[in-house]
């Protein structure tokens, strides 16, 4: 890699990134940006890689989820804890339900650029740029709007600075700790179907805690009751900003995205020879890639050459988006790539961007059982092929949205204009993360089994 700079991708093929009419004040941001302070430490991303080397074991679950992308907007205290609080309950219920630890990897604090199927969009009759997140112009339907503005990279910069502050208060300064498990319930969510199963886990660990108390380990004597570990991830699409936040680690001399602990490429940007993975072909943090139905084989070994060529554990999270009709055809033939090329990586299931769709009011929504079904599917596969299904990838809120259809929060397709929020796509809503973290857990049990009877 002796040839790479933060700033290679400029000289390759690049997809999804707005074009600037003021470039002079393009030039000025991205000068401004590559002087303020990193988001994140190099030594950081290193443990979340280090975390992560212990899912491809098939020793922890990785759980990754938040906002399809985040807003100026909605950029609240109450929005970031009641997020956090869903996160916890879900990350509990796997850790108490699987028996393993769960790495948790937050889509927060950098999500704000969306890749588009089109550079423009037309309402009546008018036709303007596409909405391409907070990061890069305006989701109002006006001109001026639309325009791509470099300093809007600043504003999403102190953002994710404001967000990530409160994130880490909350990890480790007591908000965590397991003796509140009742406490993560947010008010909305009392009394409601999925409440009354998290209660009955949480009147265990309550249990498991004082048993432990009764042998003298307490929150106050054991960090690991009191704090948790908590990384942030976003789809590196805006390649400029990510270049001026590209930082050589002191210690190592490596080099490290310091937007982020962990990046992602999308479905969209993932040409073996184009930008997106040059620019992620340096970087030192771990990183995902999204993996749709037109991944073939050919190009998922490409990827893990450019990307991961030694082979480090941790490193490389794949992550399958394929919609939960698509899952049996297009899966196994990448699990058999990477078993052949004898690669480590991890296998993650986004069972989100598979499975919109467009209600008849209009709204794009998810329906809750399809996204159900790629969860299992994902599962079933792995199973069959004697495979690790190592993490999930969720867009979600801790907000009461009615966005996808279904669960036990029973949103129909009358009820999405109650509370439609989303500045993108659809999110499940927290009764309903809640739930398929129960289904989640069922399924790493039914994992687990086949190593039992190995052992027996």
């Amino acid at each position: 890699m002796s040839s790479w700079t933060p700033k290679s991708w400029r000289a390759k093929p690049v997809l999804q990134v707005p074009t600037y009419p003021d470039r002079t004040a393009l030039k000025s941001a991205e000068a401004r940006l590559s002087s303020f302070p990193p988001l994140v430490f190099a030594g950081e991303a290193r443990g979340l890689k280090e975390d992560l080397a212990e899912v491809a074991k098939g020793n922890a679950f990785l759980l990754q989820g938040g906002d399809c992308a985040e807003s100026f907007a909605e950029h609240e205290a109450n929005h970031i804890r009641d997020f956090f609080q869903v996160f916890l309950q879900m990350a509990v219920v796997l850790t108490h339900g699987a028996s393993k630890p769960v790495v948790k990897v937050g889509r927060v604090a950098g999500q704000f650029a969306k890749p588009r199927s089109a550079d423009t969009e037309t309402i009546d009759g008018v036709e303007l740029p596409s909405y391409r997140g907070d990061i890069i112009n305006g989701i109002g339907f006006d001109a001026d709007q639309r325009v791509p503005d470099p300093q809007r990279m600043i504003m999403a910069y102190r953002q994710s600075a404001a967000t990530l502050n409160l994130l880490r208060a909350f990890a480790s300064g007591g908000f965590a700790d397991l003796t509140r498990v009742h406490e993560w319930t947010t008010d909305f969510m009392k009394g409601k179907n999925g409440s009354p199963r998290y209660e009955e886990t949480a009147n265990k660990i309550d249990d498991a805690i004082k048993f432990m108390a009764a042998l003298g380990l307490s929150s106050e004597n054991t960090p690991a009751l009191r704090e948790t570990k908590f990384y942030t991830s976003h789809e590196a699409l805006l390649l400029g900003y990510e270049e001026a936040l590209t930082r050589r680690d002191s210690i190592t001399a490596d080099w490290y995205a310091t937007s982020g602990h962990m990046l992602w490429i999308g479905d969209r940007t993932r040409q073996p020879e184009g930008a997106h993975v040059e620019y992620f072909s340096g970087i030192n943090n771990p990183i995902g890639v999204k993996c749709g139905p037109s991944m073939k084989r050919d190009d998922l070994l490409a990827l893990m050459d450019k990307l991961n060529p030694d082979d480090e554990a941790g490193r490389l999270t794949l992550i399958a988006r394929f919609g939960a009709e698509k899952v049996i055809d297009h899966l196994p033939a990448l699990i058999e790539t990477v078993k052949e090329a004898g690669r480590t990586v991890v296998w993650c299931c986004d069972p989100m961007h598979g499975n919109t769709i467009k209600a008849s009011s209009g709204y794009k929504t998810r329906p809750f059982d399809k996204v159900l079904s790629e969860v299992k599917a994902f599962f079933d596969v792995h199973r069959q092929m004697g495979t690790y299904a190592g993490g999930v990838h969720f867009e979600m809120t801790g907000d009461d949205v009615t966005e996808c259809v279904g669960g036990v929060s029973a949103v129909t397709e009358a009820s999405l204009s109650d509370r439609y929020h989303t500045h993108c796509d659809p999110r499940l809503n927290a009764s309903q993360a809640l739930e398929l973290a129960f289904l989640v857990a069922e399924e790493i049990r039914q994992q687990r089994k086949p190593e039992v009877a190995r052992t027996a």
